[in-house]
């Protein structure tokens, strides 16, 4: 296993412990981030993780092709301070705006897409921590793990469950505590975790009818011994991700870390998919990257081309100029999904009507997003190789691995059904769904969207 190494740097997770007199150095550093916002700062932040991702990319082709998982370029952005940049500055963390951090998504994408997917649920964690302590109680703790480089998983998903009614549960012990038992699939980020976000039915005591037993959120140590992850994701991209199967065994969760699902933050979908949207900008470019060193280098040449040189060649360079088009469309969508998904962040003691409604648009941007932004690069990613001809096919040079990536990280969450939900909304008015789950139907769903009634439209 190589071992990741970066030139000398200012530690991003030592800040916290600098005495009074470096305060305006940290401060005036942590300010430029914020700027981030007004796009005034991402050149300064490129410029500061450039050497991390140096080193996170030198590795990164011989990884997806040996099928290795990214075990040290995790832990060097766990120890440079990766997982706390939304971390308030004044609990030692970056105090990074989600501008900036969908910036820096889009950067470490392009150098290895596994690595801010692996990250998805413990940014997801930390944003639900920072409403919190914002809203309504101290989180500290939290953020103190966050900073010393401690990172969180996601285990939400089962195969075989239904709608909402997970089968892992939490069943309340006498002194309070809990008792966790249950499987988890795509649990991605958790193997290299020090904490898992568990999705969970609350079991209570002298109620049978378990359809109408709420779920939970419990925040699961996995050093814990009845915790066990593995990297069993057999999916043809993403490989990388840790997205592997986590089963729980009387795992002892203490009641503060036993959260009421409804209580989560409330944009939390949007921010999921702002993650992806980032994953999927970042595999352009590093598409685009590829194509244009390729189309650069490549001497063989067809009998009935335009140009004797490959890089001379207008439909060549008409189909290059393209897939930078997909790339400059696809982060300008991503970084105004991140703006309209902050606009809520910084909302959390705003009226309820109000961040209802900021909700709502960051949902319906991110939705409008995704379905652009999965077409623009499965395309690019796609049409790449016409540049190259068949050469560009063999495996050593892995350039299969940008379409394979986009291929499954649009997966997720499917763009036909994000079509409607928009044009429902466009249409009809129709709120689009804050959280969601895949499974069996033994709930009752609502399964229509509002329809116009008569008379509300002429025609």
């Amino acid at each position: 296993m190589t071992t990741l190494r970066v030139r000398p740097t200012q530690r991003r997770t030592d800040r916290s412990d600098r005495s009074a007199s470096d305060d305006h150095t940290v401060r005036s550093d942590r300010s430029g981030h914020r700027a981030a916002r007004t796009g005034g700062s991402s050149d300064d932040l490129l410029a500061e993780w450039g050497p991390v991702l140096d080193a996170i990319a030198e590795g990164a082709l011989q990884r997806e092709v040996d099928g290795e998982l990214p075990v040290e370029a995790v832990r060097l952005l766990k120890a440079e301070g990766f997982g706390a940049l939304r971390v308030p500055a004044a609990s030692g963390g970056g105090g990074l705006d989600l501008v900036g951090l969908a910036r820096l998504w889009i950067e470490l994408a392009a150098v290895d897409a596994n690595l801010p997917q692996a990250f998805r649920g413990h940014f997801a964690l930390v944003e639900d921590r920072l409403w919190h302590h914002a809203r309504t109680s101290d989180q500290r703790v939290w953020f103190d793990r966050f900073v010393a480089g401690e990172m969180a998983g996601n285990a939400w998903s089962e195969v075989g469950s239904d709608i909402d009614l997970p089968r892992t549960v939490l069943r309340p012990r006498a002194d309070g505590s809990y008792r966790l038992d249950g499987t988890k699939y795509y649990t991605t980020g958790t193997i290299f975790a020090e904490w898992t976000d568990v999705h969970a039915r609350l079991v209570r005591p002298g109620h049978p009818d378990e359809v109408e037993d709420p779920t939970a959120i419990a925040l699961v140590d996995t050093r814990d011994p009845g915790v066990r992850t593995v990297d069993d994701w057999n999916g043809f991209g993403q490989r990388g991700t840790g997205s592997g199967t986590t089963t729980f065994d009387n795992v002892g969760v203490p009641a503060d870390h036993v959260l009421p699902f409804e209580d989560r933050f409330p944009y939390q979908t949007a921010f999921y998919q702002l993650n992806l949207l980032a994953t999927l900008t970042g595999i352009a470019k590093a598409a685009l990257r590829d194509v244009v060193d390729a189309v650069r280098k490549r001497t063989r040449n067809f009998s009935h081309a335009n140009a004797p040189r490959v890089r001379d060649d207008a439909q060549v360079l008409a189909l290059v100029g393209g897939i930078a088009a997909a790339v400059y469309a696809a982060e300008a969508a991503t970084l105004r999904v991140a703006g309209t998904i902050q606009a809520v962040a910084d909302a959390p003691l705003a009226s309820a009507e109000e961040i209802a409604g900021l909700v709502e648009a960051s949902e319906i941007e991110s939705s409008t997003a995704q379905v652009a932004v999965s077409e623009l690069v499965l395309r690019a990613t796609s049409d790449l190789f016409d540049a190259l001809g068949a050469s560009a096919t063999v495996r050593p040079l892995a350039l299969d691995r940008h379409w394979r990536n986009a291929r499954t990280v649009a997966s997720h969450n499917p763009r036909i059904l994000k079509a409607r939900v928009v044009g429902a909304h466009v249409v009809n008015g129709t709120p689009p769904p804050y959280a969601w789950s895949i499974g069996g139907t033994r709930r009752r769903q609502n399964w229509e969207d509002a329809r116009p009634r008569p008379g509300d439209a002429a025609g």
